[in-house]
């Protein structure tokens, strides 16, 4: 089974989101790990961007990066979606 770790970045920056915004984001989390493989959900990103995958929860996004060899979801950056391409 899949492990979601947050990077100190984003971890900061979910722990400063309302409440229902972080439960949101914490149901998509559990949706990602459940699946056999995390690619079925989500998008690659493309460019030089293309080894990280992003995942909608609501009007947020999650930047991840996924580690097959040790089965971790790696969240790098959680953003509104406006801002998240900045």
């Amino acid at each position: 089974m899949w492990a979601v770790q947050f990077s100190t970045k984003a971890a900061k920056l979910f722990d400063k989101l309302d409440k229902p915004v972080q439960k949101q984001i914490a149901a998509e989390i559990d949706k990602i790990i459940a699946l056999e493989n995390p690619r079925q959900s989500g998008k690659a990103l493309t460019s030089e961007l293309s080894r990280l995958w992003r995942y909608r929860a609501e009007d947020y996004r999650l930047v991840c990066e996924i580690q097959d060899n040790i089965l971790i979801i790696l969240v790098l950056r959680i953003a509104h979606r406006k801002e998240i391409y900045k």
